[in-house]
């Protein structure tokens, strides 16, 4: 390998990487020429001195620099992964508007002909919902079904939330409509009935609700808690299919996955709730730490207990909450979410926002705390727990006589 040799005509660079507690020194260079020799890349800058390991077997044409490649081979595996997926958006463009299905969103995919399954995605707090591309006359959008890709397979509060909004943002996505079918607090509301969600009272008790368990970030504004552009397609998209809907609602979000209690009920109507339900939260918050327009269209579902005075009955959904006309009326406004998906999909399209959702974090931003790229935001994480001192680990010998 040594008789090989490659001649430098640019100033060596010093490179350090800490990885695994290891330092390693790279030398870079621009290079004439590089042959391909074997499991060693040798090269100089005007002696034959530097011998460097090559993971692959080095080959480069026509003289190529090579800076690029050992940036990449000195990579983690997740800012790999990054460059993949970049590079992968750059050459497809997706869209940026996603539909975040709730309880009865396999049916719609299991209807749909035209999508691509993108599948599940690897994030640092595990993997996605599958998701998917669905294509439409009127544009295309991402779509993802919370509880599940061929039925309702998980439960509300073990819905990997973190994971699914971490996914969509990962895959540029700026927009999300969430659906979620909650019950009524109150008989004003009728069974099937839209509501647009304007607030939310949160219940819930275990579930992990931010990104930044570490970093000292994410002490933001909770007004307005979804997305008011969002909220005013959602609207128009109604009006235009001419479906009746109530245009504001506070929402209970409660633990799960048992029902509530009659006496939780009247507590959560004292506190200003008029619709409960398990879904929408974390869901909204996380949305805007990562500076994600978000809004929710809901769809009554039943009246919560007590509100009516209904008989328990065994083997049906709600145990007897519904009857079977309120369950058609159910049914009828479900229908009605493909229609009502491709519209607020081409109102999206046609309407760049004009919210503040994007500068969420901007006070972070301009002091220094983060920068532009939102991968950094959960770096910053990561590397704050990795500084928690842990137990050194005793010589393996001596753990050997401990046995003793």
């Amino acid at each position: 390998a040594t008789t090989n040799h490659a001649y430098a005509h640019e100033a060596k660079e010093e490179k350090e990487d800490i990885s695994n507690g290891l330092k390693q020194r790279t030398f870079l260079s621009g290079l004439d020429t590089l042959q391909d020799i074997g499991p060693f890349a040798a090269f100089s800058c005007h002696s034959p001195c530097d011998i460097l390991p090559s993971k692959s077997g080095l080959v480069t044409e026509n003289g190529k620099r090579l800076r690029d490649r050992m940036r990449t081979q000195g990579d983690s595996p997740g800012t790999r992964r990054k460059r993949r997926l970049a590079a992968s958006r750059k050459e497809r463009q997706l869209p940026e508007f996603a539909v975040i299905g709730g309880s009865q969103a396999y049916r719609l995919l299991a209807q749909e002909a035209e999508k691509e399954r993108l599948g599940e995605r690897d994030t640092p707090f595990g993997k996605s919902q599958p998701v998917f591309l669905l294509t439409k006359p009127s544009g295309s959008f991402l779509f993802l079904s919370r509880h599940g890709e061929k039925g309702y397979s998980i439960a509300a509060p073990f819905v990997n939330y973190r994971a699914n909004i971490y996914a969509l943002k990962d895959l540029g996505v700026k927009q999300i409509v969430s659906w979620s079918g909650p019950g009524a607090l109150s008989s004003d509301y009728r069974i099937g009935q839209f509501v647009l969600v304007d607030d939310v009272i949160d219940e819930t008790r275990r579930r992990p609700a931010t990104f930044f368990e570490h970093g000292g970030l994410g002490f933001v504004r909770q007004n307005p808690v979804f997305c008011p552009h969002m909220r005013d397609l959602l609207a128009r998209a109604l009006s235009g299919l001419k479906l009746d809907f109530a245009s504001k609602g506070t929402y209970v979000c409660t633990e799960g996955p048992r029902l509530e209690t009659p006496a939780e009920i009247r507590k959560f109507s004292v506190c200003g709730g008029h619709l409960v339900g398990m879904t929408l939260v974390p869901e909204v918050f996380l949305a805007k730490e990562l500076e994600m327009c978000y809004a929710a269209l809901c769809y009554v579902t039943n009246y919560a207990e007590g509100i009516r005075q209904k008989e328990f009955r065994p083997g049906i959904l709600f145990e007897g909450l519904a009857d079977r006309d309120e369950m058609e009326a159910v049914e009828e406004s479900v229908s009605s979410f493909p229609s009502i998906i491709e519209a607020i999909a081409r109102l999206a399209q046609e309407n760049p926002p004009d919210c503040t959702c994007g500068q969420t974090m901007k006070r972070y931003r301009d002091r220094g705390d983060i920068g532009n790229d939102w991968h950094g935001w959960i770096s910053v994480n990561a590397d704050n727990q990795k500084q928690v001192p842990r137990r050194r680990r005793e010589p393996r010998e001596r753990r050997r006589r401990g046995r003793h």
